[in-house]
């Protein structure tokens, strides 16, 4: 009914409308992006009139927007890191290079946190990205220009990566969809910074969008052939589905109690689940989710298994230059002088502070492993557990450094390898998306997308955030 090139020069005077509120957006390619359109109103007139084309093309003139953290030809890579302010791609990530050849037509690239390592995207090269319901919240990190852009109705879906939460905090703070997928399934290459040693376990590249239904046709071209490691052809029959439902982490002393609105939104989706499709969902309370934030930090700075050391983050900051020493950095913080955030500071920091304890270390590595054994045996083949995105809704700006550890919500799931899908649940009291991670067994993706696409129909999915 409309062309691609009405399709795209709608979304590009969209962005043109809003972000100048929003700042996700970072850098644009309008220019290249209607002129890829043309070139598929071209195709499909020449085209044949079968489905030959969706074969070939499934994404074929779809509008996306990428994380600045990956490489997309001709665009900036800096990761919000000032000393790469100069640095363009020069290639596309292997994601990007999937869904361009999918048909995609990239319109530009989002903000992310400093290193993709924080939870608000606010960085020295490109500033600070707001949220589309309420401007003085954080759209969350490090994917948050993405969760912005596209709760903004500014993109169709886009790319986003996340070791802690970074796509799934954006997803809830902007009340939109975000699958991270089970480990290894979606290549990483092409994103600055990339893993290494054991992090390539947790580090996961995955699809955002709006609609539930997006997210998997989005996989299936982001994992190429590894798809056919998951079941994504197989039927779901929700109620064979056994549920599971955990209403907080059981009080780490770490990490804010989960608000009100947030518990009552959870508990109605269990009501739903009992009343509709006559299951039971069954409570449970894992005691080691307690200690999710010392077991993830414990992890991430542990040996692989040939012994290689975790990459230091103040050697990243350092960006193969000097590596960044944190307590100099935070006097020339206090000054007005450092070129880095205070998040990226206080990381550094408590880096140093981790490796003082390596036995308690080791022990916490090994109450991980045995934790991922717990929920594995739990959910098997069948399981999804429904379990708090994040402590709060979307925080005030600059509010998270005094709560730094209630990412732990989300990063606990990298460390286990699990997949997770976020789905939005409407809007609280103060105009704010609510949402619940729904979690599965490995390779059990195909479960926790099908219970997406049905709460997406019980409680509404994504919300406009209306007027600007």
């Amino acid at each position: 009914q409309v062309t691609c090139t009405e399709v795209v020069e709608a979304y590009v005077e969209r962005i043109r409308e809003v972000n100048p509120l929003l700042n996700a957006v970072v850098k644009d390619r309008f220019e290249e992006a209607l002129q890829e359109a043309r070139q598929v109103d071209k195709l499909l007139a020449e085209g044949p009139g079968d489905d030959s084309l969706e074969e070939k093309f499934p994404l074929l003139g779809v509008p996306i927007t990428v994380k600045e953290a990956f490489s997309l030809h001709g665009m900036p890579n800096t990761s919000g890191l000032v000393n790469r302010r100069n640095v363009i791609a020069t290639s596309d990530a292997t994601v990007v290079s999937r869904l361009k050849q999918a048909g995609a037509i990239p319109l530009g690239v989002t903000n992310c946190s400093e290193l993709c390592m924080w939870y608000e995207s606010s960085n020295r090269v490109y500033g600070r990205t707001n949220n589309p319901y309420d401007l003085q919240r954080i759209v969350g990190g490090s994917s948050g220009g993405e969760g912005s852009v596209l709760a903004a109705a500014c993109s169709v879906i886009g790319v986003g990566s996340d070791i802690g939460g970074s796509i799934r905090m954006p997803a809830f703070f902007n009340g939109v969809f975000g699958h991270k997928p089970t480990t290894g399934l979606v290549p990483n290459d092409g994103q600055f910074p990339n893993a290494q040693g054991v992090r390539t376990t947790f580090l996961c590249t995955g699809p955002m969008c709006r609609y539930a239904e997006d997210l998997e046709p989005m996989l299936r071209v982001m994992a190429g052939p590894a798809v056919s490691k998951l079941k994504l052809d197989e039927k779901v029959s929700l109620e064979k589905i056994k549920f599971y439902c955990m209403d907080h982490d059981g009080g780490s002393v770490f990490v804010s109690p989960v608000d009100k609105e947030i518990l009552e939104a959870q508990r109605k989706v269990v009501e739903h689940l009992e009343g509709e499709l006559g299951v039971q969902v069954r409570r449970v309370a894992i005691h080691k989710m307690k200690y999710s934030f010392q077991i993830w930090s414990a992890m991430m700075s542990s040996k692989d298994s040939d012994g290689q050391e975790a990459q230091l983050f103040t050697d990243l900051l350092g960006d193969h230059g000097k590596p960044v020493w944190p307590l100099w950095e935070l006097m020339k913080w206090l000054v007005g002088m450092s070129s880095h955030t205070l998040p990226a500071i206080a990381l550094g920091l408590t880096e140093k502070v981790m490796k003082l304890n390596p036995g308690g270390n080791a022990k916490l590595v090994s109450m991980g492993e045995s934790l991922r054994e717990e929920l594995e045996a739990l959910l098997g083949p069948d399981g999804v557990l429904l379990y708090p995105p994040h402590p709060t809704v979307a925080p005030r700006h600059h509010s998270p450094i005094c709560r730094p550890f209630n990412f732990a919500y989300t990063a606990i799931f990298n460390v286990l390898g699990l997949p997770v899908t976020q789905c939005p649940l409407g809007l609280g009291s103060e105009g704010l998306p609510l949402g619940v991670q729904l979690v599965a067994a490995p390779y059990n993706d195909h479960l926790t997308l099908a219970v997406a696409r049905y709460l997406e129909k019980a409680f509404g999915g994504w919300v406009s955030p209306g007027k600007f």
